[in-house]
């Protein structure tokens, strides 16, 4: 056993040797890492739409609004979108036919209002996305819109992982504040 050991452990330490050294993050021209691409497979679609449903969820229980619920017609217009905007090449909210928010989703026969829709071109997790959405109050307000109670959310990721993130809060009625479009 003794002898055993005595070979084992020579052997441990060699193998340890050939572990590959920590890899230093690449840094930008800003100073700051640069992003790791964040690749979604078609075994994660599922958990990433109910990810984001479930922290949108969250924020909207600590602001006092009623939780929303996924809607198979919202996201139809944000996956439509999310292609297009891949397509042109531009994070904005108009379609490549010159189409509005509030058109894309009448066409998929939402029968709620439009509320707002919010847009993002990035390589970060749909969490991280959903974190600087919340940043900035007029993406922020589409997601807490108390009028809010269905919700689209969808994207389309690039072969060179970009992905493009499109998601949409629709109502009943109309919030007191105009309907809004967040970046």
């Amino acid at each position: 056993m003794t002898r055993i050991s005595f070979l084992l452990i020579p052997l441990a330490l060699a193998l340890a040797a050939c572990a590959p050294a920590p890899v230093a993050p690449t840094i930008g021209a800003d100073g700051r890492p640069l992003p790791k691409v964040y690749r979604i497979n078609s075994a994660d679609e599922a958990r990433v739409e109910f990810r984001m449903l479930d922290a949108v969820n969250a924020l909207r229980d600590a602001s006092g609004v009623p939780a929303l619920q996924m809607n198979a017609a919202l996201n139809a217009a944000a996956a439509t979108h999310s292609r297009d905007m891949s397509v042109q090449n531009r994070p904005w909210h108009f379609g490549s036919d010159g189409s509005s928010p509030i058109e894309r989703v009448q066409r998929v026969g939402y029968i709620g209002i439009m509320l707002g829709e919010n847009i993002s071109e990035t390589y970060e997790t749909e969490l991280e996305t959903l974190a600087a959405w919340m940043e900035t109050p007029a993406t922020r307000d589409v997601i807490l819109d108390e009028n809010g109670r269905d919700l689209g959310f969808a994207w389309f990721q690039e072969s060179s992982g970009k992905i493009w993130w499109t998601l949409i809060v629709g109502g009943n009625s109309v919030s007191t504040q105009a309907v809004g479009f967040g970046s």
